[in-house]
């Protein structure tokens, strides 16, 4: 590698790594607790209601979804149905109400029933440290433009990781893999310590930061379902005014034809007309696989919510399933408690790794651009001369 590649490389590394630091560790600090947001949320009374074991099947003693869903609206006068979620590991599901089709999130009501019983076992409690920790991580509580920034910081991220890759070869030359060269200078010792926790969490750390770009890209992915895929399976029904939510038919008839549609999977939620995940005139009944893999990759089923029939199911496209598959990646919540302890340590080296090359930055920041370079090559073995201003 030459002398110019190596400057060049050099000046990408430090400048993608000054502007996104600040931001990375922010988002290292509110994702740290995050990881364990299950944890937290029991601790401190913000989870959801626990109950009985599942019965098998639909049925096995379970309520008709009819039945629970006019106990949800029975108790609240004028309200319309937005969503209805199930835990596949127990009968409890969960009812979102709102004033209208459409409601803004602000707007919406959660509340939780046992399938078994009916009875209502609590509603979402809103608010608490971690709604805070997730809103500041996701978009700084400034919206679409702040999940867009944010992305862009992770970018950044991504191109300071293969930056610092490509600077790694020439500067290890010299020294066995591992080196920490604690009898030197303090920075000798801090840059070995910045490199070698740099190296080791390399591919989680490339991870961390690719799928957060794609998170925050979560509502045009979004949208573009909609206006693709979404408008192609319901075009039949363009130009038809929207289903009044007093001519909804049975739940369970679509569930029934959604089931039938994808043999061997289990449902996640259903999605009412008018909100952001179906049409206008449609239950979407979103079907998920029973399986570790399979779970994360979900099948749309629209159903005609006035006759219960199915209008069409096919797998979602690979940009969503790219979206799907990203998020319990990026906060490791797939694996159990093992995997979130593994992904809180190296979120820990990682904040070691960005508070170090700000220390290193700070230390060389008089420096000429030539000794930067030459500490580069030779692995900081010959000491480059620093220039102070």
């Amino acid at each position: 590698m030459t002398r110019r590649t190596v400057r060049a490389w050099y000046l990408a590394h430090k400048w993608t790594s000054l502007i996104c630091t600040l931001f990375l560790l922010m988002l290292c600090l509110t994702g740290l607790p995050l990881i364990f947001h299950e944890e937290i949320d029991r601790w401190t009374g913000h989870a959801p209601p626990l109950v009985g074991p599942a019965s098998s099947g639909e049925g096995g003693g379970l309520l008709r979804l009819d039945t629970v869903m006019a106990r949800a609206l029975a108790t609240r006068p004028g309200a319309v149905p937005l969503y209805m979620a199930f835990d596949n590991a127990s009968p409890m599901v969960t009812v979102t109400t709102g004033p209208r089709p459409g409601a803004a999130v602000e707007q919406m009501t959660l509340r939780f029933f046992d399938r078994m019983t009916g009875r209502e076992v609590g509603q979402e409690a809103g608010g608490g440290v971690m709604d805070f920790l997730l809103q500041l991580h996701r978009d700084m509580f400034l919206g679409l433009p702040g999940m867009f920034f944010l992305g862009a910081m992770g970018l950044l991220f991504v191109v300071a990781i293969v930056s610092g890759v490509v600077l790694y070869a020439p500067f290890m030359r010299k020294l066995d893999f591992g080196t920490l060269r604690t009898s030197r200078s303090r920075r000798i010792k801090w840059l070995d310590y910045h490199n070698l926790l740099g190296i080791v969490a390399l591919a989680w750390m490339t991870v961390v930061g690719a799928t957060g770009v794609i998170n925050a890209l979560a509502s045009p992915i979004i949208d573009l379902w909609r206006v693709g895929a979404l408008a192609e399976m319901t075009q039949a029904y363009a130009g038809r005014a929207a289903l009044p939510p007093s001519r909804y038919g049975s739940l369970d008839r679509a569930m029934a034809a959604a089931r039938l549609a994808a043999p061997g999977s289990a449902p996640q939620f259903i999605a009412f007309p008018g909100t952001p995940y179906s049409s206008r005139h449609h239950y979407a009944v979103f079907l998920q696989g029973t399986t570790p893999l399979t779970e994360r990759l979900l099948i749309p089923a629209l159903v005609d919510a006035e006759t219960g029939r199915l209008t069409d199911s096919r797998p979602l496209p690979w940009y969503v399933k790219m979206l799907l598959l990203s998020q319990p990646l990026h906060f490791g919540d797939y694996g159990g408690l093992p995997l979130k302890i593994l992904w809180a340590v190296l979120t820990g080296f990682t904040v070691v790794v960005l508070g170090s090359g700000v220390y290193l930055w700070l230390g060389r920041r008089r420096a000429p651009l030539e000794a930067r370079v030459r500490e580069v090559e030779t692995g900081g073995i010959v000491a480059a001369p620093v220039v102070v201003a």
